[in-house]
C-alpha cells in the first residue's frame, strides 16, 4: 500500500471527477489520501469531500500565498476546527518567497499561529516552505524550544542544511513528482541521506505530475511514480519504499485510521 500524503481534492481541476480520482487511487494501491486546506474561509468544501471518501481525510490551515487574506486567524480557531474525526492534521503553512503573494509578515504570524495549534493539538503540521531555508530554520529552532510539535516539510525543494535541520528537530520530510525531474539531483542526492524513518512521498496534485505524466493533471493515483524513483535513489526495492512511507505516515498522522491487511 502506498499513502498520498498531501493533494488537493477540492481544487476545481477535480471538480468533475472525484469519483474516479478516488477509484483509480485505490486501483494503484493508493489506501489513503489527505486533501491539504489552503485557506481554512474555504474549509467547509474541503470537510465536505473527507467525509464523503472513507479513504480521504484532510487537514485545516492557510497557505502562506494566502496569508494577508487570512491574517489573524488564531491558534484557537484553528484547533477547534481539527477537532472533527476526519481533520487529521493543521496547514499547510510556513514561508514561500518565489511569489510575491503574502506579504512576509503574515506568512511569518501565520506559521506561528500553525505551529501552536500543532504543538496544543499534537497534530502534525504540513510546512510548505519554498526559497526560504534560512527564515524557516529560524523559525523551527524558535518555536521548538517554546516546546516540540511534529510536522513534515512538504514538496522538500530546500537546501540540505535545512533538511537536517529539520531531522534533527525531529520532523518528517515529503517528495513529489519534482523528485523524479531531469534537473532535480540535488534533491534526489538530498533523499537518498536521510533516515529511512523521516520520508514520505507525496503528489502536491493537480500539480507536479511525475515522470511519465509530466504535462498532465497529476492525481493521486500517480504517487507510485515518485515512490518509484525514491526507491531507485536509496538503492531499495519499491516493495521496501512502499512499506517505510506508509509506516511513515501513520506514525505521524496518527489519526488516520489504518486498513487491516485485507482491505489494503
Amino acid at each position: 500500500m502506498l499513502v498520498d500524503s498531501h493533494c488537493h481534492l477540492d481544487f476545481p481541476d477535480f471538480a468533475d471527477d472525484l469519483d474516479g480520482i478516488v477509484a483509480r487511487a485505490a486501483a494503484a494501491g493508493v489506501g489513503r489520501m489527505v486533501s491539504i486546506s489552503t485557506r481554512v474561509r474555504r474549509f467547509d468544501g474541503l470537510l465536505a469531500i473527507a467525509e464523503r471518501f472513507p479513504g480521504v481525510y484532510c487537514s485545516v490551515g492557510t497557505h502562506p500565498h494566502h496569508a494577508d487574506e487570512e491574517d489573524g486567524i488564531t491558534a484557537d480557531e484553528l484547533v477547534a476546527l481539527t477537532r472533527h474525526p476526519k481533520v487529521v492534521a493543521l496547514g499547510e503553512a510556513g514561508l514561500d518567497n518565489h511569489y510575491t503573494n503574502g506579504s512576509p509578515a503574515a506568512q511569518e504570524r501565520g506559521f506561528r499561529a500553525h505551529i501552536a495549534a500543532a504543538r496544543a493539538t499534537g497534530l502534525p503540521l504540513v510546512i510548505h516552505t519554498r526559497e526560504a531555508d534560512d527564515a524557516c530554520g529560524r523559525i523551527l529552532d524558535e518555536e521548538m524550544a517554546k516546546g516540540p510539535f511534529k510536522a513534515v516539510l512538504h514538496c522538500y525543494t530546500g537546501g540540505r542544511e535545512l533538511a537536517m535541520k529539520a531531522i534533527g528537530l525531529g520532523l518528517s520530510i515529503s517528495f513529489t513528482g519534482i523528485l523524479t525531474f531531469r534537473n532535480s539531483q540535488a534533491i534526489r542526492d538530498i533523499a537518498a541521506e536521510l533516515p529511512a524513518d523521516r520520508i514520505m512521498v507525496e503528489t502536491d496534485a493537480p500539480y507536479l505530475a511525475p515522470g511519465k505524466f509530466r504535462g498532465k493533471r497529476n492525481e493521486p493515483a500517480f504517487v507510485g511514480e515518485t515512490a518509484k524513483v525514491l526507491a531507485e535513489t536509496r538503492g531499495v526495492s519499491l516493495e521496501v519504499i512502499s512499506q517505510q512511507t506508509t509506516d511513515n505516515f501513520f506514525r505521524l498522522f496518527d489519526k488516520v485510521s489504518r486498513p487491516d491487511a485485507t482491505a489494503a
